[in-house]
């Protein structure tokens, strides 16, 4: 089961006229990444809005000698094929990348290529903080060199997370593409390991950060005598 993590930065937030900077991309084979990469950066022709340059720092200076957009589709198409893209946000990247697809001729990817860790984590952790940053500490991903966004950095976390999305290390035990086909089938499309699991020989740690076991202790306060569990 090959997938590709990607990820992208931009210009800015709107892609009728921003521009793509930066692509990152991962390949995955049974969520486990294979070491091969897509990585280039990008000359927008137009300028890099002050909020995105805060967000990523990368300038107009920098990008002015990287190669256009149609310079690198080919590759970039080639590298990703007909494999499933796993993106966080995947509305925002897909927006982009169908923009740059259109500007040169190409044919655009349709939203059903992509796998949304945003959406899951939110079906997930409903109401908890699930941006990459937030995941990345719920699941005690090291992120204490990420002061700046990069599409290549960024892809190695979602990776990470997305692995831990997918039932964590217990994802890795389908190492036969039909064996990972019946178990997303059988999650109704998330990925993840099904079937009985073996007990475990020590319960695992709460994923609840500590500010979400203050806001619900205020909250079961706040009830004072009328839950019902303590009666």
């Amino acid at each position: 089961m090959r997938e590709i993590v990607l990820d992208t930065e931009t210009t800015g937030l709107d892609p009728r006229t921003d521009r793509i900077i930066e692509i990152g991309c991962i390949e995955l084979v049974n969520y486990v990444p294979t070491g091969e990469i897509f990585h280039t950066y990008l000359n927008p022709k137009r300028e890099v809005a002050a909020e995105a340059f805060n967000v990523h720092g990368i300038s107009e200076e920098f990008l002015s000698d990287k190669p256009l957009f149609g310079e690198i589709a080919v590759a970039f198409s080639n590298f990703i094929g007909d494999s499933q893209l796993v993106i966080h946000n995947a509305a925002f990247d897909l927006g982009f990348l169908n923009s740059e697809f259109d500007r040169i001729g190409f044919g655009k990817l349709p939203p059903g290529r992509a796998i949304d860790t945003l959406l899951i984590a939110r079906r997930k952790f409903p109401g908890a903080q699930n941006s990459l940053d937030g995941l990345c500490r719920r699941y005690n991903i090291d992120i204490s060199d990420r002061e700046l966004h990069g599409a290549l950095k960024d892809s190695h976390l979602l990776a990470a997370v997305y692995l831990e999305l997918a039932g964590g290390a217990q994802a890795g035990l389908a190492l036969d593409d039909a064996a990972a086909g019946r178990q997303i089938a059988a999650r109704g499309g998330m990925p993840g390991p099904i079937g009985a699991r073996p007990a475990r020989p020590a319960p695992l740690p709460s994923l609840l950060m500590e500010t979400e076991n203050v806001a619900h202790e205020a909250f079961i306060a706040a009830l004072g005598g009328h839950t019902i569990w303590k009666r």
